[in-house]
C-alpha cells in the first residue's frame, strides 16, 4: 500500500512539472499533465492534494475545469492543437498500418467533437461560485 502511494506521489510530482512546463511553452499542453497531477495527489496524500489545490497553476489551469464549469477559448483550443499535431505524426508514420490510422483518426474525431460540444466554454477571468445550498451545508 505504501508502494501505491509514493508511486502516486512520483506520478503526481512529474504531473506538476510537465503541467508548470506546458503553461509557458506554447506546444505543450499544461492541463491533461495537471489534471494527472490532481488525481495522483488525490489518492497519496491529503496534505498534498490541499497543497495542489491551492497553487495558483492548479487555480487557473484546472479548477473551473474540475468543478463541472468548463474551459476557457484558449485552452481547449491549445488542447486541440497539440493532440492533433502529436496524432498526426502517429498518423504519418502508421502508412504501412491502415487499421492503425482509422483507430487514430477516430480517436481524434472524438477527441475534437468532445472539446467542441462536451466541454462548455467559459469566459477567461470566470470564477466558480458554489451554489448557496454547498455553502450552507444542506
Amino acid at each position: 500500500m505504501k508502494l501505491k502511494k509514493i508511486l502516486y506521489v512520483v506520478l503526481g510530482c512529474i504531473g506538476v512539472a510537465l503541467g508548470a512546463l506546458g503553461a509557458v511553452l506554447p506546444l505543450l499542453p499544461a492541463f491533461p499533465f495537471l489534471l494527472l497531477a490532481a488525481f495522483c495527489f488525490a489518492r497519496s496524500s491529503e496534505k498534498l492534494n490541499r497543497w495542489f489545490t491551492g497553487t495558483k497553476l492548479y487555480k487557473n489551469n484546472l479548477e473551473s475545469y474540475v468543478k463541472g464549469k468548463g474551459m476557457t477559448r484558449k485552452t481547449k483550443i491549445k488542447i486541440m492543437v497539440t493532440v492533433t499535431l502529436l496524432m498526426s505524426v502517429g498518423f504519418i508514420m502508421m502508412d504501412q498500418v491502415p487499421v492503425g490510422r482509422i483507430v487514430l483518426a477516430c480517436v481524434w474525431v472524438f477527441h475534437i467533437f468532445y472539446f467542441m460540444l462536451g466541454v462548455k466554454t467559459i469566459k477567461a477571468g470566470e470564477v466558480f461560485v458554489k451554489p448557496e445550498a454547498e455553502c450552507d451545508g444542506n
